[in-house]
């Protein structure tokens, strides 16, 4: 939330942003404030259908006013903390991760004027950072939760277990390089890290360490266990064919693979994949 709320203050140019997360389905906390002179909205409580933030909560769609003390078009519950801070021009973007509002952003100005395009864009986009981020943050737990599980039946799991635990290790390492949030991404690839390690097929320490793969090799690998063609892999990762097929080859070398198969089978000895 602070990084998106710092990238809308420098691409849109509004000297104030603000935003926070839900507690529950109908209540968000401000909890972040960028450019503020008091700390008059830090802690709100912003209900679902109340004032600009809890229109957008409602409706899950941004919404805008040029003029918020006056505006007929919201109700007025936070005034006082609003007028503290001395805004006018506010806009209210919700955070929507799987149809489902998980936060609310704003951007402000201290004059009443019309928010243009341009300002409409930067929240959005801002309020897509931090519904990525959430997303990820969603998948991660989900896999730590199926990480024990499989750790706990170790090489007895079900076959068909470990192919989810697989390919979501796919996807999650085709999304990593794609995470702003350095800390976001670092925590993402130590739970890669966990499902690679925790199949009951893996190598011992002195066999994973005579095997060092460069993160997007083992990106490329990890589609083709999955079955990806070099075009299909090149999709998912947001790279050109002749791209993953270099990485494919370095990979190939390095685990001592002659085919693709070969390939994937040294990977998840080598602890590598899971």
């Amino acid at each position: 939330m602070r990084t998106a709320l710092a990238g809308l203050r420098r691409t849109s140019g509004l000297p104030v942003a603000f935003g926070g997360l839900l507690s529950d389905a109908r209540h968000a906390r401000i909890g972040e404030l960028d450019g503020a002179r008091t700390g008059a909205l830090r802690g709100l409580v912003i209900s679902a259908g109340s004032g600009l933030g809890g229109k957008a909560i409602a409706l899950a769609r941004p919404c805008a006013v040029t003029d918020y003390p006056v505006s007929r078009h919201i109700s007025h519950e936070y005034d006082t903390a609003v007028a503290a801070e001395g805004l006018r021009s506010v806009v209210a973007v919700p955070v929507v991760v799987r149809r489902t509002v998980r936060g609310v952003l704003y951007g402000a100005l201290r004059t009443p004027v019309s928010l243009g395009d341009r300002t409409f864009d930067a929240a959005v986009a801002a309020a897509r950072d931090v519904e990525q981020a959430l997303a990820v943050r969603d998948e991660v737990r989900e896999l730590l939760a199926l990480t024990q599980e499989q750790a706990a039946a170790g090489p007895d799991a079900a076959p068909g277990a470990w192919e989810d635990v697989r390919e979501a290790h796919r996807q999650l390492r085709a999304l990593a390089p794609r995470v702003a949030d350095p800390a976001l991404r670092d925590a993402l690839l130590a739970v890669c890290g966990r499902l690679a390690s925790a199949s009951g097929a893996r190598a011992t320490p002195a066999a994973a360490m005579e095997v060092r793969l460069a993160p997007r090799e083992v990106d490329v690998v990890a589609c083709v266990a999955a079955g990806a063609t070099n075009a299909a892999a090149a999709r998912q990762l947001g790279l050109r064919p002749e791209t993953v097929k270099g990485y494919l080859r370095s990979a190939m070398r390095k685990l001592g693979a002659h085919t693709r198969l070969e390939a994937v089978v040294a990977a998840r000895r080598a602890g590598l994949l899971p």
